[in-house]
This record gives structure tokens, sequence and C-alpha cells, in this order.
């Protein structure tokens, strides 16, 4: 009898990689009961390695005297100064500058309404007196002088480098990898290094400034070049124009709304960094919140920081309205308003160099001491009736979620906790992800701020998480749900106006110096940027896909688990990449009010000369882990499967 033989297929099926990271996390936790408190490599606040000493002996070795930094040093030194002659600072032998407060905001106004409308016209005039009514003229205007020498350099760099990159391949490539380490890196990240080669000051903010802000136009203006439709380019080249023709004739006209939204992104990132570059001598009302905020005088915090808002609100609304606004010339009847608008604003200018009362602002109608007393007030009334809930809360999310979780971290010896990390990234996204996650742990090690790093990464998680969940949350709402959309909408993009300081000030009130109050001010910073990219992504789900959903009888809450989260996962995990490099900058900045680690490290390091090593290495400890958790949560985006990839 013939033997029968069958061949029997055995799928095996790998485990899933939820599952696999659950086990890595026991092993680690039961590794930490055994080695805990071994191979931590702590390092006091005022302790330094020598690697720290080597880089405060050295710090004048790289800037001073080189003739290239001291020139650039030098000439955007000059801008800055003159821009603050203009109309911030005493100049040419007046008590007062070129400009004073009445020729301001009628060139503002002026400019507000012929790149946008009367109504944004009428809003820069209110906004600038307001600020001025709070008593803060002078500091908003050298904010102001700073954000504006900062973004017309970014723009200098920025738009030639994103008309390139539209229109060659090769340099798009180039400048998105350049571009995606960029933006990942907090605002504190830039000033360290900076000072290395321009010194501390404000051409040293300054060029932190540009640097920071240059990005969104850069890749906003390649993308805008990009986008043009090939049959317009195409037509320009059929009637014989030259690539010069092209650009000037088709490609930019045709890109100028997008170009425009990349022009308010720079102006928003660069006054958020201006902000910020207090730390290192920029003036304006960066150097009264910090002030403030290391007082704990939190009346004048709120003072100052309302100021930022209003200029944040009023640079957002002028670049909007100038990118909203139809291309096409003039009518004969706005052309003779401008004209007349022109005089106009000539009067005022003259008005202000003529008389003290246009040039100085009136100090007798000030309001900024009582806005300062309310809020002061308000804080002291909030910590007397709601102080009980709010600081329970802190002390019970403190002690019961992040003490753990730092413990874990900073307990854990450190080639444990790095062995960790690596394998997470080779489950997650295989040696592409891994080597990366060796590269970052052996040069956090190297910083000498290890222990320092697993208390900001603790904060970090935290918060991330809270931010995911929150961000999911209103996302799916907001994205199932066009009503909803429209109602959060406008409020997320104001949270993203909004610099990182101005976070601080409410939650100070709240929860006092603490890390609790820099995890609360990053979840607050970062659920609009992930609120809205987990919203584009549910609503890009094919209607199709949805409606047979929910025509088989599928509940809502099917449709969301089984549909529409499964299909947006590309979108959730941009939203947790983004949501990670929101809070990392705001946790960061906490250092001020008491989060400590890192941040405090880098601030320390500005304010005592003995620390700059180490501060200048906390910077580079907070680039490293904004790379790792960068290169993590994108190797955690779903792959396109293919052979050999059937799990």
């Amino acid at each position: 009898m013939a033997a029968i033989t069958s061949d029997v297929h055995v799928e095996v099926r790998r485990p899933r990689r939820s599952v696999v990271i659950g086990v890595l996390i026991v092993v680690w936790v039961a590794a930490y009961f055994v080695l805990s408190g071994i191979d931590t490599l702590p390092l006091g606040g005022q302790e330094t390695t020598g690697f720290h000493r080597w880089l405060t002996e050295n710090r004048d070795f790289v800037g001073q005297g080189n003739v290239f930094f001291d020139a650039i040093r030098t000439a955007v030194g000059h801008l800055v100064v003159l821009l603050q002659d203009l109309v911030s600072q005493p100049s040419f032998g007046r008590p007062v500058p070129v400009v004073g407060w009445l020729g301001v905001v009628a060139i503002s106004a002026y400019l507000a309404w012929a790149f946008g409308n009367w109504k944004v016209a009428l809003l820069t005039a209110a906004g600038l007196a307001f600020v001025g009514l709070q008593g803060l003229w002078q500091e908003s205007m050298d904010t102001l002088a700073l954000t504006i020498a900062a973004v017309l350099l970014s723009l200098l760099i920025a738009i030639p480098l994103g008309i390139w990159a539209g229109l060659s391949n090769r340099a798009f490539k180039v400048a998105t990898l350049v571009l995606d380490l960029m933006q990942t890196l907090p605002t504190f990240v830039y000033l360290a290094p900076l000072t290395l080669f321009f010194a501390i000051g404000p051409a040293a903010a300054t060029i932190a400034t540009l640097i920071y802000a240059a990005p969104p136009a850069v890749r906003l203006t390649a993308h805008a070049i990009r986008s043009v439709p090939p049959e317009s380019v195409e037509a320009s080249r059929s009637l014989g124009s030259t690539r010069g023709q092209t650009l000037t004739k088709v490609l930019l006209p045709m890109s100028r709304s997008t170009v425009v939204v990349g022009i308010n992104q720079t102006i928003m990132a660069a006054l958020s960094m201006v902000t910020v570059a207090a730390l290192i001598d920029a003036p304006g009302l960066g150097q009264t919140v910090l002030k403030a905020l290391q007082t704990l005088d939190v009346g004048v915090a709120f003072n100052a920081g309302l100021a930022i808002v209003v200029i944040a609100i009023v640079l957002d609304r002028v670049t909007t309205a100038a990118g909203d606004r139809p291309w096409r010339t003039a009518s004969v009847r706005r052309k003779v308003l401008l004209g007349a608008g022109a005089i106009g604003v000539l009067v005022a200018v003259w008005f202000s160099r003529t008389y003290v009362w246009a040039a100085e602002f009136p100090s007798e109608v000030g309001i900024g001491s009582r806005i300062a007393v309310i809020a002061a007030d308000v804080t002291t009334w909030v910590q007397d009736v709601f102080g009980g809930f709010t600081y329970g809360v802190r002390d019970a999310v403190t002690k019961g979620v992040l003490n753990p979780l730092e413990a874990l971290l900073t307990g854990s010896p450190w080639w444990l906790v790095g062995a960790f990390v690596v394998a997470l990234a080779a489950i997650l996204g295989r040696w592409k992800a891994a080597v990366p996650a060796v590269v970052c742990i052996g040069l956090l090690v190297a910083t000498g701020v290890w222990q320092d790093s697993m208390i900001t990464l603790a904060s970090t998680l935290l918060a991330t998480v809270v931010v995911v969940a929150v961000g999911l949350a209103l996302g799916v709402w907001a994205g199932r749900n066009r009503r909803v959309d429209l109602v959060i909408r406008p409020i997320l993009d104001a949270g993203q106006t909004m610099p990182p300081f101005v976070y601080l000030v409410p939650f100070l009130a709240l929860f006092g110096t603490s890390r609790f109050t820099a995890i609360a001010a990053a979840v607050v910073y970062a659920v609009p940027v992930t609120t809205k990219i987990v919203a584009d992504g549910i609503k890009a789900v094919p209607l199709a896909t949805v409606e047979a959903a929910n025509s088989v009888g599928s509940s809502s809450w099917q449709v969301i688990s089984k549909v529409q989260l499964p299909v947006a996962r590309r979108a959730i995990t941009l939203a947790v990449n983004q949501g990670l490099i929101y809070v990392l900058a705001m946790v960061v900045v906490g250092g001020l009010v008491g989060a400590g680690a890192l941040g405090y490290d880098v601030a320390a390091g500005f304010a005592q000369s003995e620390l700059y090593g180490k501060g200048l290495a906390a910077g580079l400890a907070i680039v490293l882990l904004g790379v790792l958790l960068d290169r993590i949560t994108q190797a955690a985006a779903p792959r396109p499967h293919g052979k050999g990839d059937k799990q």
C-alpha cells in the first residue's frame, strides 16, 4: 500500500510587540529590586565632572578672538541696537527713542491695514495701547525689536533655502533630515552652545532665535513650491520663460498663501524663543517674567505674561490676514485711502518726535500694577480656597506615580536602563532604531548628567501619558463632530501661539514650585498639537470605511476602536511623537519653577560661571533625550507589510 504523505503547514505566530514590551518591563522592575543603587551615576547640584570643568575652562577658547564669530556678533548686535534705538531705547542724544509710542502704534496699525484689513488694524492699535497701559511699553518694544531682527535675518536665510529645497529633490531630502532634527530640539538647547561662540547678550539671543525660528519658513516654502501644479510650470516654460521668470511669475505667486503661513510660524517661534532667551540676557518681557518667576511674584509674572500673549495675538492676526488677503491689485478707492492713511502716519510720527506725551507712554494711566495686584490677590484666594485640593492632587500624583517612576529610572543601574531602552527600540524599529538608541545612551552617560537626565525623563513620560490620553479623547471627539472641531480649533490654535514661559505662571499659582508644576504646564502646552493631529487623522479615515462599519450594526465605540483608531494609527503615532517633544520642551523650562534636573542645570550654567560646563553638558543631554524619544516613537509607526513581514 502506497504511503500517503501530507504536508501540514504550521504557521508560527510571533508574539505581539505589546506582550514582549510588557515582559521586558516586568524583567526590568524585577531586576531593579535586586540591583537598586548600583551604578546609578549620581551627581549633586553643585558637583561637576572633569568633562564639565574642561568645558568651563575652554569656553573662551572657541568663540573669543575668532574673526568670523566676532564679525557675526558685531553685525547682529548693530542691527538689534538700531531697532532698539528706533522704538524702545533713548538714542542720538535724546531721552526718548527715534519713534515714540504714538508713531509706533500708527505705523503698526497702518501696516496691519495695508496687509490685512481694518479689523486687524484696530486690533493692532488696541493691543499695543494695552501693553502700554500695562506699564510695559519699553519692555514690549525691546521684545518686538529682537523679534523683528531675528525674523528678518531668519527669512533672509530661510526663504532662499526653502526655494532651493522646493526646486531640488536632493536639497529637499537633506533639508528634511536637518529640519526634522531641529524641530525636535527644545528652546533651551539652542542657548548654551551659541553663548560658547557669541557670548551672553542680545546678539547671541538673536542668533539663537533666528536659528530656532527658521525651520517653519524653510519647510513650508519648500512645500509650497513643490505643491504648485506641474501644468502651470510647463505652461510657463512652453511660452519661453526662463527658470528665474517661472520662479518669480508662477511658483512664488501661486505659493504666496503657504509661504505667508511659514512666515507666521517663524514669527511665533521667534517670539517664543526671544522670551526664553532672557536666560542669556535678552532684554524685554522675558526678563520681567524670568525675574518674577525667580522671586515667585505671580502678579508681576502674570502682567508680563499677558503682554506677551497680546503681542503674540497681534503678530499672529496680522500675518494670518496678510496670507488670507486676495492676490490682486488694490482698487483706486483703497489706494486713495492708503495714501491718506500714510499722511496720518507721518503726522503721528512727527508728534512722537516733537512732544513728550506722544513719545513716552503716559505712566499716570497705567493699569499694570492693578493687574499685578489683582493677579496676586486671586492667586492668594485660589490657594486659600482650593489649595488643599490642588496641593493634594500634586502630592498624590508626586508620591503615587512620579516618585516611583523616578526611583525606577534613577535607582536602576545605568546599563540596565540602557539595555531596556535599546531592547525597546529594537522591538519597535529593529536595528535602525536600536543603533541610534545605543549611541544616545552612550553619549548621555558621557555627559555626566545621567541622573538629572533620568529625572527629566520621568517627568516627560508621565506628562506624555496624560497628554496622549487627553489628546486622543479630544481629537477623536473633534474628528467625528464638525461642530466640536469648529469650536475647539481656534482655542487650540491660540494655545500654540503662546510662549512656554506664559504657561508656567497660572500653574505656579495653583501648585507652587514643584516638579508637578512643570508637568501640569507641559500637559496644557502639548495637548493642542496632539489633539489637532489626532483630529486630522480621524477625519482622514475614508467615509466609506466608516459607513461599512455602521451598516453591519457597529456601535459608536466599535467604530472608533475597530475602524477609526486603527486606520488613523500613523497620525496617532505622529501625535504621540509631537506630544513627547512638546512635553520635553516644557519640562525643561519648568526647571525655573522647581522641576530641577536638566532645566535647572542649563539655567544655573548661565547664572554661575563655574557651572557653565555642566549647563552645556545638560543642553547636550536634552538634545540626546529629544533624539532618543523621537527615534523610538517614530519606530513605533506601522510599517508597510511585505515579504517576510507576516506575523
